[in-house]
């Protein structure tokens, strides 16, 4: 399988230097940093985790220098596939982009115990495999007090991508903030199990707006994309997710709760680049390191009162969570 370079060249094929008796091919990515990563199922395009991954990566590409090789499990069949061809490429870092590779890269880790992985939205105790974790919920609090105090119905929702920890850790915050703020506020859930169907997404947030929600909010990948535009669509307010993702509803996203994925990539790459070494064991990111936040708001129309009303109750929020 060929693996695609994320790579930026100043000739075509190779440097040539003269030597004694004539040219002497000299490879350009000899020195440099590689990092290989496999993409979670949903691969690019889903204008949430992956993509916003992609662009730590392409940072790390154009600032620093770094090669970056990636493969996405439509092409490798599986990850474990994916995984040894990016150590046998010669990568100083593999990275696992979500959780659902997680055992198979364990796998893979076991068989090459001095290669580096590191795994992001889930936990291994395997000793070189580096875990990312996010604090989604502290995040997502923030988006519960937003969604409770603009929510004239006093009814939103959340709809998930699958049911698994990582994605209740943002339905938990949601549902924590929103009742901060109204401890009798009405909150519909639902699961999707699936996170790339966005004609699913449109369909459980058209259910939930025939419902009387009036602000939606979800952890659904490309799914939570269908909800974003049916909310534009039926008149209502959504917030986004992982990424700023206004611009795919400019009429509907108020704000997105903001997982900082691709400035967590871009340090481990920059910490190895420099030392040669990254952080072992579990690295977990919230407010406190900014991994997680709010987007700026948009698309509100709300009095001087209103505004400072949600600014401090955002605040205070935030500053307990520190």
């Amino acid at each position: 399988m060929k693996l695609k370079l994320l790579i930026v060249l100043t000739t075509t094929t190779a440097l040539l230097i003269l030597t004694g008796c004539g040219l002497e091919e000299k490879n350009p990515l000899d020195g440099k940093v590689k990092v290989g990563v496999m993409l979670s199922e949903n691969g690019l395009g889903d204008q949430s985790f992956s993509d916003l991954a992609f662009k730590g990566l392409t940072k790390a590409r154009d600032e620093e220098d770094i090669v970056v090789e990636y493969l996405e499990l439509a092409e490798t069949g599986t990850y474990e596939k994916g995984f040894r061809e990016l150590v046998e490429s010669g990568n100083d870092l593999v990275f696992a982009l979500g959780f659902t590779g997680q055992q198979e890269l364990e796998k893979v880790a076991l068989d090459f115990p001095d290669q580096k992985f590191v795994l992001v939205d889930a936990v291994s105790e395997a000793a070189n495999i580096t875990s990312i974790t996010f604090k989604e919920d502290e995040g997502s609090m923030l988006a519960g007090i937003v969604a409770a105090t603009v929510s004239n119905s006093q009814v939103i929702g959340f709809i998930g991508g699958m049911e698994v920890p990582v994605i209740q850790r943002f339905e938990q915050g949601f549902i924590q903030g929103a009742k901060s703020v109204n401890p009798d506020i009405v909150i519909l859930n639902e699961y999707a199990n699936n996170f790339d169907d966005d004609g699913l997404g449109a369909e459980i947030a058209s259910k939930m707006i025939d419902d009387k929600a009036d602000v939606l909010y979800s952890a659904a990948g490309f799914t939570g994309v269908g909800m974003l535009k049916e909310a534009e669509k039926r008149g209502i307010y959504a917030i986004g997710v992982d990424s700023d993702q206004y611009f795919y509803a400019e009429q509907a996203v108020i704000t997105s709760m903001m997982k900082n994925i691709d400035s967590a990539l871009f340090d481990i790459i920059l910490s190895y680049k420099e030392s040669g070494a990254i952080q072992s064991g579990h690295v977990e990111l919230g407010l406190a390191e900014n991994g997680v936040g709010l987007a700026p708001f948009r698309v509100l129309e709300l009095t001087d009162v209103e505004q400072g009303k949600l600014d401090a109750l955002i605040e205070q929020a935030a500053s307990e969570l520190k």
